[in-house]
């Protein structure tokens, strides 16, 4: 085992993964972060805790992940190269593992000038790419990147996240394969909706090779209604949204966009079990924390398997 967490064992294991998200209050509200844990737990196998999201100032990655570990969730505490310099990024990764922390997804990070503070100078010192092969080395070599040595390295689980629809699509299998070159164990994907895309994806990362080398997770929001169906096919740089997925939320009752919304991507995650190389879903039910039990009972993802 790289790092002993529930995720990787669940994983290793061979079970279909079910991992959830929860973005960290706009201040210091604890009980936030508790109310929204109580619909997480026994549903999933990890938590992705977000690091400041479209580049808005959240409450930090690590101290949500303490809170949710206080609650008896597992975190996957999120870190981005826009907010740190490399002598940060190596304290925090040691921080969050001495308060038991064992899984990471690195991230570039959303520009500054998308978020609330448009003028804010982004770090950037390194990479993604470069923040896994970093993580990986303090990990497996007990060094940090300067050549140093660690006392007591932190084990971590890598993850990274794919996008699988961004341009050009060609490159997307050859940028998956560069961050399971640097060192990652997982792979989340971006919210996955054209589906047909998708399967290519999946064949030509299989046809490489790469889903023997990292597990990879479908990324998944449910729809809420038309409206951000709309607002993720037009506004969402990367997300494509087929006429049809529309079409279909547009032909129920507004009263029962949601539930179709929810139907949907279940009938995705039945699709998601059967596709080659795919280990697992994560769902980023954005602020509706509340329906993934519903969505876990109607996807057949329960029980979760209960790891020693």
């Amino acid at each position: 085992m790289k790092s002993g967490s529930n995720l990787e064992k669940v994983l290793k294991a061979g079970h279909f993964a079910f991992t959830g998200e929860l973005g960290p209050p706009r201040g210091t509200t604890v009980e936030e972060v508790v109310h929204k844990c109580q619909y997480l737990k026994g549903m999933v196998d990890a938590v992705n805790i977000t690091d400041n999201q479209t580049a808005v100032v959240r409450m930090a990655s690590w101290a949500a992940c303490l809170i949710l570990i206080k609650e008896g969730l597992e975190p996957n505490f999120q870190m981005v190269c826009r907010d740190r310099n490399r002598l940060a990024m190596q304290a925090d990764i040691l921080g969050v593992y001495a308060h038991g922390v064992r899984n990471m997804l690195c991230l570039t990070g959303d520009h500054c000038q998308f978020g609330d503070h448009p003028d804010a100078m982004g770090v950037f010192d390194i990479d993604s790419m470069q923040l896994i092969n970093m993580v990986k080395t303090m990990r497996d070599e007990g060094k940090f990147q300067a050549g140093t040595e660690i006392k007591d390295p932190p084990r971590i689980f890598i993850g990274a996240a794919v996008n699988p629809f961004a341009d050009p699509f060609d490159w997307r299998v050859h940028r998956l394969a560069k961050k399971i070159e640097a060192g990652v164990d997982f792979i989340q994907t971006q919210c996955i909706y054209n589906m047909d895309k998708f399967r290519e994806f999946m064949k030509r990362a299989n046809d490489m090779g790469l889903t023997e080398k990292a597990y990879i997770l479908a990324g998944l929001t449910p729809m809420k209604n038309v409206g951000m169906a709309r607002y993720m096919q037009k506004r969402v740089p990367g997300i494509e949204v087929p006429e049809e997925m529309i079409d279909r939320l547009k032909g129920v009752d507004k009263k029962k966009a949601a539930d179709e919304g929810i139907k949907i991507a279940c009938e995705q995650i039945e699709e998601f079990k059967e596709m080659e190389g795919v280990h697992g879903v994560h769902m980023m039910a954005i602020e509706w924390e509340h329906k993934v039990p519903e969505i876990a009972e109607r996807a057949k993802v329960l029980p979760r398997p209960v790891m020693d």
